[in-house]
């Protein structure tokens, strides 16, 4: 119950990219606390967005067959209750981020819980351009892991936000034909429902695909990974397309189903290789916390985590 409330596999979804932007600002070793309380913060304030997203759609999710089933639609919690633990998980994970990380990262994880809740979810229900806005939170979490890795903007950590921005905007219209159906019976106002013979998802699914294309060739032009990961991009994104394309010809369920799983495959494996292509360039500005004692410990992508110590002395008596 409560991994439906605080939607377990996009929680991880968002962890899994925080990661990978804290790594990719982190060339000379990841800094091991400090990204434990980044992944710690930055959970609890996805899963408090999504629980009072659901507290906010409610209505809505009843009338819908693939979210009747959510705890409040299906009566298994009641509605304060969401909100006391959506509203708490989402403060204590800002106030972690702030306390313990950074303030930058904490500002834009407040960005990203606001666009979330007061622009994207209300604009579901008034224009097609929701998904547009929707695609600002759900790239913001790398940019968040880079910026509590670096403790600062930089257009390296952008060009991952760009990354994912362009991602999900294909990803979503298979998602948005599929239940075009579902989502016109709620009252959500999706491109797919306003385009019968399908011609504007499929341009977009195109368009976006494309654009992804091309911006996923930045961390390479920015000297942020090399041409193992150049190459992966260019074969990762063709393939994108190409089930884009038979999208846009078929325009039937069965391809904007692959067109939708090509995309849940093409993510991991593109950070995956962003990963561990990375280059050894350290960042402009760091934040790590000083420490003079540390443990080393090497993983397989060539990354080290270094665990600060604390002095005796900060344990107290």
């Amino acid at each position: 119950m409560f991994s439906e409330l605080f939607k377990a596999r996009l929680t991880l979804l968002v962890l899994l990219t925080t990661l990978m932007g804290f790594f990719l600002g982190s060339p000379d070793g990841v800094s091991g606390w400090l990204c434990v309380h980044a992944l710690g913060g930055t959970s609890l304030l996805a899963a408090g967005a999504a629980a009072l997203n659901q507290w906010i759609e409610r209505e809505h999710d009843a009338l819908m067959r693939r979210t009747a089933c959510r705890p409040i639609p299906s009566g298994r919690m009641d509605t304060t209750v969401v909100l006391a633990l959506g509203v708490g998980t989402s403060v204590a994970g800002l106030v972690w981020l702030a306390v313990w990380v950074n303030l930058l990262t904490a500002f834009l994880g407040a960005i990203t819980l606001a666009t979330y809740l007061f622009l994207y979810t209300p604009l579901k229900r008034i224009t097609v351009l929701n998904t547009l806005v929707g695609a600002i939170p759900g790239a913001l979490p790398p940019l968040m892991g880079w910026t509590a890795a670096t403790g600062s903007l930089s257009p390296k950590g952008l060009a991952l936000f760009a990354i994912l921005f362009f991602w999900q905007l294909p990803h979503f219209m298979a998602i948005a034909w599929i239940y075009r159906d579902e989502y016109s019976k709620a009252g959500f106002r999706m491109l797919s429902g306003i385009d019968p013979d399908g011609r504007r998802s499929a341009a977009s699914a195109i368009r976006n695909t494309i654009a992804l294309i091309l911006v996923s060739l930045v961390p390479f032009l920015q000297g942020v990974s090399g041409r193992i990961y150049l190459s992966s991009a260019l074969i990762l994104g063709g393939l994108f397309l190409v089930h884009a394309v038979r999208f846009a010809i078929l325009l039937d369920i069965p391809s904007a189903r692959r067109l939708f799983f090509s995309s849940i495959l093409y993510l991991p494996v593109l950070l995956t290789f962003l990963v561990i292509d990375r280059t050894k360039e350290v960042p402009s500005s760091t934040s790590f916390p000083p420490s003079t004692s540390t443990f080393s410990v090497p993983l397989p992508t060539a990354v080290v985590l270094n665990f600060p110590v604390p002095p005796v002395s900060e344990y107290g008596s």
